[in-house]
């Protein structure tokens, strides 16, 4: 019996079971089940490792990377060619995009890359098309933009997110409070610190055993689902920031443009008519979360031209050096860090001082 049907055995019978709290503790083994088989599916057994494939993954340049995820001919190519200049092949058919188009604009000081993948089609998760490949380099990006056609979005919006679930993505959520931690001895230790409406030991044990591991500390810090538990335990979610672009607005009325502005994290635009671009950058940017640090010479202005950009959560003056050159950080002996980070300005700081956006810093050697 192959994967994909013991797979589809499984799908059925949840859907089969009525959901209750008599039926959870079954539901939670199933829902383990099916994690499990997904798994070997994104990284088959064994096997040898196969020649050299034709180039899909792309190198990563810039400081940050966004990629473009879409069904066949809902204007990926287009988006790309006129936000970048770049050209991807661009035709009438579905399928024109065969392998990943890159492109890199600047934005605000900052290189982003921008990646065309190929059209998405149902079923990408078990292997269907090129899905496969597509959802693993989306996973390595630091933004997804889920291209839509605003004439057919809904049903598509689903279909993408269903399989890029299926991968182990998980569009803007955050990782689920869970302390987990395996032990060699001493059974399940399960604390809890809030009312549970989903999960107790019981179906947590269950979850576990499936997993074969029967020693371990579980915390919930939370109200949490069985999978955002399977989640954890899994351990090779990513979580995604994801902003959905609902194109070829030129074909509706005002009306119905007015309500889609209030989706939420959606931006409407028109890539033939190179319509709302710059709204689509600034949300990027949000999402993005980059920090600019502009640095500055010893007796001269500072650079303004090209900021040092580090990712939101990295901004220490110690990320600072090893984002230059490793060996930067054994001879630094001070920073003087301008901005709204510091009480006043220069102020003298130590490699953890955590910078904020558009602060300039100069650094002491010893």
């Amino acid at each position: 019996m192959s994967i994909l049907a013991k797979i589809a055995e499984i799908e059925n019978e949840m859907a089969r079971t009525q959901k209750n709290k008599a039926t959870a503790h079954h539901l939670g083994l199933l829902k383990a089940r099916l994690a499990k088989l997904r798994r070997e599916l994104i990284t088959p057994k064994g096997g040898g490792g196969g020649g050299p494939g034709e180039g899909f993954d792309v190198a990563k340049t810039g400081d940050a990377r966004i990629g473009f995820v879409g069904f066949p001919s809902v204007g990926k190519s287009t988006l790309l060619s006129n936000l970048a200049g770049v050209y991807s092949e661009v035709a009438a058919y579905e399928f024109t995009t065969l392998t990943t188009v890159p492109g890199v604009i600047r934005y605000k000081g900052a290189k982003i890359q921008l990646l065309d993948l190929p059209g998405i089609i149902e079923g990408a998760k078990d292997g269907k098309g090129r899905g496969r490949q597509v959802i693993a380099v989306a996973r390595t990006c630091n933004l997804i933009l889920i291209v839509l056609d605003v004439l057919k979005p809904l049903l598509h919006k689903k279909l993408i997110e269903h399989e890029l679930e299926g991968f182990g993505i998980r569009l803007n959520k955050q990782p689920p409070n869970i302390g987990f931690k395996k032990k060699d001895k001493g059974g399940i230790n399960f604390t809890t610190t809030c009312a549970q409406t989903e999960l107790d030991a019981e179906t947590v044990k269950t979850i576990l055993a499936e997993y074969k591991i029967h020693n371990a500390d579980i915390t919930l810090r939370g109200d949490c689902t069985a999978d955002d538990l399977i989640d954890v335990v899994e351990g090779n979610r990513v979580y995604i920031p994801c902003i959905y672009v609902l194109n070829k607005i030129d074909q509706i009325s005002i009306e119905e443009l007015d309500v889609i502005y209030k989706v939420a994290h959606c931006v409407p635009i028109s890539a033939h008519h190179r319509w709302n671009f710059d709204d689509l950058l600034e949300k990027m940017w949000d999402y993005l979360q980059l920090v600019r640090i502009y640095t500055k010479p010893k007796g001269q202005l500072p650079d303004y031209t090209s900021p040092v950009v580090l990712p939101d959560g990295h901004t220490a003056v110690e990320d600072f050096c090893l984002k230059i050159h490793k060996n930067l950080i054994k001879e630094l002996k001070y920073a003087l860090v301008w901005g709204s980070s510091v009480k006043h300005n220069p102020q003298k700081v130590g490699k953890d001082h955590v910078m904020e956006d558009e602060d300039v810093i100069q650094l002491v050697k010893k």
